[in-house]
């Protein structure tokens, strides 16, 4: 008696799904091109940030422990 509710939950499922992926709507070419423009350049921007933030708290945490009482 639980195998069959089991099995009409799995095709149901996948009946749901398959209904779910049509209703996605994929990006155009050159929409997907800008984006992944975007998201590489904003990534390549914060990168440098990171670094530059992290080399002047070295050389902040450098002249701290070189200057001691």
């Amino acid at each position: 008696m639980g195998e069959t509710e089991n099995k009409a939950q799995k095709v149901s499922f996948f009946t749901g799904l398959s209904a779910e992926f049509k209703k996605i709507i994929w990006p155009d070419q050159k929409s997907l091109a800008r984006q992944t423009t975007a998201v590489v350049a904003v990534s390549v921007v914060l990168g440098l940030v990171i670094a530059l933030m992290d080399y002047l708290i070295q050389y902040g945490v450098d002249f701290l422990i070189g200057f001691s009482f």
